[in-house]
């Protein structure tokens, strides 16, 4: 069924332009993206144009990304063909995305979330906790790392950077024994079948903040865009990453300090679980929290601002 626009409808002719990084998964979210639009506003696939944007951090995958400038280096070439207009709107994987978008831009849709967890890889199988000593593992993931380390002292960990294929190739190579990717990649990917792996849980370890989350960006005033977009909107997902998103800012994390975070729902109540490491691993606080869904945001801050205090001048500290 149609619905009114404020503006235009997209056409053949004159499509939306979604912007989105080149790997397989962005492209199978940036899909998922059109085909909701499509579906919700009685369109053709036709009448949206997915445009390929390769971003430093694509670009640059043989240094760790605190080298080369952390998150912000897969959506900032994005954000600047939006506010050239050579895109209309941007699909971001949440987890990547910085807590602050540039002047000109607005972060309010998300798609219903995915799985959130972690996924252990091994080729041989098996599980995390069933590693020899001394088993190589790679991973991109400074908070996976932590973590890791934190649970398995005696593994070594080695730089594992690229998409899933990449990542998967190079196991193969024995670069590595085994790996972590996300469950919400496998899926979307439909690798579930095809690679040998073992959910974990959140209570063994913790996810990134908003993983499993696919955020829609636009110009803020682009109305007619955001009009387009809420029909996708997911209400609940957001509810769930402003609690997370809040705990995020209000540690200031970046690519170079582990930090997890998941926040649940049931019926009203919301409950936030969070993590923070040193980069070592010799060390993790962790607290959680539940109230209200409308306080989610405010529980983040508070959670925050808790372990900060707990962990004193110096924690996150390279070693």
């Amino acid at each position: 069924m149609s619905r009114p626009m404020a503006i235009n409808r997209p056409t053949p002719e004159q499509p939306l332009k979604i912007g989105t990084r080149g790997s397989p998964l962005a492209l199978a979210q940036a899909n998922e993206t059109r085909d909701r639009l499509a579906a919700a506003w009685d369109l053709p696939h036709e009448a949206f144009s997915v445009v390929v944007i390769k971003t430093t951090g694509d670009r640059v995958i043989d240094r760790p990304l605190k080298e080369i400038g952390g998150k912000g280096l897969f959506t900032r070439e994005i954000e600047d063909a939006m506010l050239s207009g050579e895109i209309d709107i941007a699909v971001h994987s949440m987890k990547d995305m910085p807590v602050l978008q540039p002047g000109g831009l607005v972060l309010d849709c998300y798609l219903p979330r995915a799985d959130e967890r972690d996924a252990f890889i091994s080729l041989k199988g098996g599980r995390l906790a069933n590693l020899p000593e001394g088993t190589v593992v790679g991973t991109s993931s400074l908070r996976r790392k932590s973590q890791l380390l934190h649970r398995r002292r005696d593994l070594q960990v080695v730089e594992f950077r690229g998409n899933v294929q990449t990542r998967l190739k190079k196991l193969k190579d024995n670069v590595a024994a085994a790996t972590f990717l996300a469950m919400a990649g496998l899926t979307r990917l439909n690798m579930l079948d095809e690679v040998p792996h073992t959910a974990i849980p959140p209570d063994e370890m913790l996810p990134a903040v908003a993983q499993g989350a696919i955020g829609i960006e636009r110009r803020a005033d682009d109305h007619g865009t955001g009009e387009m977009l809420e029909a996708i909107h997911d209400l609940r997902t957001a509810e769930r990453l402003a609690a997370e998103r809040a705990f995020l800012a209000a540690l200031d994390g970046s690519c170079e300090t582990p930090i997890a975070g998941l926040a649940e729902i049931d019926g009203g109540t919301l409950r936030l679980r969070g993590e923070i490491l040193r980069t070592d691993g010799s060390e993790a606080l962790s607290d959680e929290a539940s109230g209200a869904v409308e306080d989610g945001a405010e529980m983040g801050r508070v959670m925050a601002e808790g372990l900060l205090a707990r962990a004193g001048e110096g924690f996150f500290d390279w070693k």
